[in-house]
């Protein structure tokens, strides 16, 4: 077992506040190869990249030896840190998946998203609660072993973690330096509704990442559906959410969400719009957020 690697912040006192520390989802700068992604984001204003590694993905699992070294040299000539990870690994048997978390691990990567699991009509709901508790607890001793944390996003719809009171009986007892929770205030505030302070506060003992997207309610065809917007133009109240993580002494890693319209980018596709105007927007993003958390941290 090895302790040497500290995968959450070390620092927790009022420094700990003055800046953010964010990464982009890779899925929407697919387009781009491993250079030219890194100089973009870089020009962005981020400190990293939350690099899809997964099928389809930037990085294929299968290539984790070849690619991934590659694309974490390219980081960091544009001084961008190998922070996080967005993995398919789910079976701490399966020796594709230590693959991958050795390789990440050994790169310097801190977090990775692990694979989720779903409620279905096959298995009652506290079946998946329970068998949740097992999947937690296994890749825990995984983390340990190979120094990385795991980030269990809470993801809407049938998803276990979504509605966050199943993922925190999940994660009690266990660690956050090796598995906890990539809190999302938009998929929280979508399941939750005006309860999501709720759930913050009873899921943040276990957040070690976050993740940052807005969004609207939209009715399309007769059916009520959420949209997701750039930041600040959704409901979403950052102010009030942001003053709750300073509250909470939560400063964690970051990963932003562009799911708005990029052209077709969102959706990991070959954007219909100049790539320069993608930036932009994205870079919109950016500001918002770190010009929003120097106000409330004043």
């Amino acid at each position: 077992m090895t302790d040497s690697k500290s995968p959450l912040p070390t620092s927790r006192n009022s420094d700990h506040f003055k800046d953010l520390n964010l990464s982009i989802f890779s899925k929407h700068l697919k387009f781009l190869d491993y250079n030219s992604m890194s100089e973009a984001v870089a020009e962005m204003g981020f400190n990293g990249i939350d690099l899809t590694l997964r099928p389809g993905g930037h990085v294929l699992p299968e290539r984790v030896q070849d690619d991934l070294p590659k694309v974490t040299e390219a980081m960091k000539s544009f001084n961008l840190e190998p922070n996080m990870i967005v993995s398919n690994v789910k079976d701490a048997n399966n020796p594709d998946h230590l693959k991958v978390l050795e390789v990440a691990s050994n790169l310097g990567y801190k977090f990775y998203r692990p694979d989720l699991l779903t409620y279905t009509d096959d298995e009652a709901v506290l079946q998946v609660v329970e068998k949740a508790k097992t999947y937690l607890s296994s890749l825990e001793k995984l983390n340990e072993k190979f120094g990385i944390t795991a980030s269990y996003i809470n993801l809407p719809g049938q998803f276990y973690g979504s509605s966050i009171w199943d993922l925190h009986q999940g994660l009690e007892g266990l660690s956050p330096k090796f598995i906890g929770s990539q809190y999302d205030i938009t998929h929280a505030s979508i399941e939750g509704g005006t309860n999501w302070e709720i759930g913050l506060k009873l899921i943040k003992p276990h957040i070690n990442t976050l993740v940052i997207k807005d969004y609207i309610w939209t009715k399309k065809n007769g059916q009520w559906q959420f949209e997701y917007t750039p930041l600040g133009e959704g409901m979403i109240d950052f102010k009030k959410y942001f003053s709750l993580l300073k509250a909470y002494n939560i400063n964690m890693p970051i990963s932003i969400h562009t799911e708005y319209d990029l052209g077709g980018a969102e959706s990991g596709g070959n954007p219909t719009i100049a790539h320069k105007d993608v930036f932009k927007r994205i870079k919109k993003d950016v500001t918002f957020l770190r010009q929003l958390w120097k106000e409330v941290n004043q």
